[in-house]
């Protein structure tokens, strides 16, 4: 081999290491930042994982890493923001919307979560998607057929008050659940219906509005709220009359309260752009106390809205030990698998990767 062709290989050897190197030595996996803190884990819509069969395996992926989690992150407890699936009861889906039936689509998602039936509290909001043949053409849901109360005993422990469906029922798509975090903060996480009707929002009001959970941080779970532009959502069409979406919501129940402190929802998206996914905003309530609120999706990401899924994209907020501080973090198990794509395992960005602040109590 002549000297030139010599250099060359030794040049290209070096910058294979040196990428290489580069690739293993930027990513680091998540690590608590205070040994004392505790986390949460907020799961965005799944409902594109669950409509294709291929995609099955990585919510499967990401249910697992959480359940991997659990000690290593103090993770305490688990939130899901609603679309578990894309039909509720399409029988006969066209391959091209989906190549899975809403019954197997249900069942996908359920043997996703059982990763973490008895292992950590999880709570799902429900989703337009979750509701009628496609998508909320009535307020049937086979929800509760999947997810009991008596699924998750860690969840079940928690439920304080269960609220009624459209059918007058007592349904877990309207309930409140007490939660004790590590720091002995009384917590109340209260999960409503997608644009909860005017009879949920009253029963949400008295909820809240009890004595025994006046002085508790209550965190409310729903599925429609912010838009991209962190604005509420006024209207949508969907063909429903006794309806609340975002403005209506807060209009009605979060700016009134005296105790509710955080909004997470889902539902929005955009093919491929990631900022098209969430939203986040703050306002006071009627006590002056600081509402956070935040959206976070990823559905049509890895590939639009018949992609991947959303490339296996997680929120993990660690609360840290001076009660108030709230890191943000967005985190993929997806990528962060393989040495090959780990590097792209973090979403950096300003809207991904910030941190609140709780006010005192």
């Amino acid at each position: 081999m002549n000297p030139i062709k010599k250099l060359t290989l030794f040049l290209q050897i070096c910058l294979f290491v040196t990428f290489s190197f580069a690739q293993t030595d930027s990513y680091r996996p998540p690590k608590l930042t205070n040994s004392d803190s505790w986390s949460m884990i907020l799961v965005p819509d799944v409902q594109s994982y669950v409509k294709f069969e291929r995609n099955h395996g990585i919510l499967e992926l990401m249910t697992g890493w959480v359940s991997g989690q659990i000690e290593p992150l103090n993770i305490q407890m688990v939130l899901s923001t609603g679309d578990l699936v894309e039909h509720n009861s399409w029988l006969s889906p066209d391959g091209k919307q989906a190549d899975q039936a809403g019954i197997q689509q249900w069942k996908a998602a359920s043997r996703a979560f059982e990763r973490l039936d008895g292992r950590v509290p999880y709570l799902n909001a429900t989703g337009n998607h979750d509701y009628g043949i496609k998508s909320v053409e009535n307020r049937k849901t086979y929800y509760d057929d999947f997810f009991p109360v008596d699924r998750n005993r860690l969840s079940q422990r928690l439920l304080k008050e269960a609220g009624f469906n459209a059918d007058n029922q007592p349904s877990l798509v309207n309930a409140a659940y007490e939660f004790l975090s590590p720091f002995n903060e009384k917590y109340l996480f209260l999960v409503l219906e997608f644009a909860p009707r005017d009879e949920t929002i009253e029963w949400a009001k008295k909820v809240i509005g009890d004595n025994k959970y006046k002085s508790h941080r209550v965190v409310l779970l729903t599925h429609s709220y912010l838009n991209s532009k962190n604005e509420h959502i006024v209207k949508e069409n969907y063909p429903l009359e006794n309806c609340n979406y975002g403005r209506a919501v807060f209009e009605k129940l979060v700016q009134p309260s005296s105790n509710i402190e955080m909004v997470f929802s889902g539902h929005i998206g955009a093919p491929d752009d990631f900022e098209g996914h969430v939203g986040y905003r703050t306002d006071k309530n009627s006590a002056g106390r600081t509402v956070h609120q935040m959206t976070f999706n990823a559905q049509a990401l890895g590939g639009g809205w018949h992609g991947n899924g959303g490339d296996g994209w997680l929120r993990w907020m660690e609360f840290m030990p001076d009660k108030r501080t709230v890191k943000v973090k967005t985190f993929s198990p997806f990528f962060a698998i393989s040495p090959t794509t780990r590097q792209f395992a973090w979403e950096r960005a300003p809207y991904n990767e910030f941190e609140f602040q709780l006010d005192s109590k």
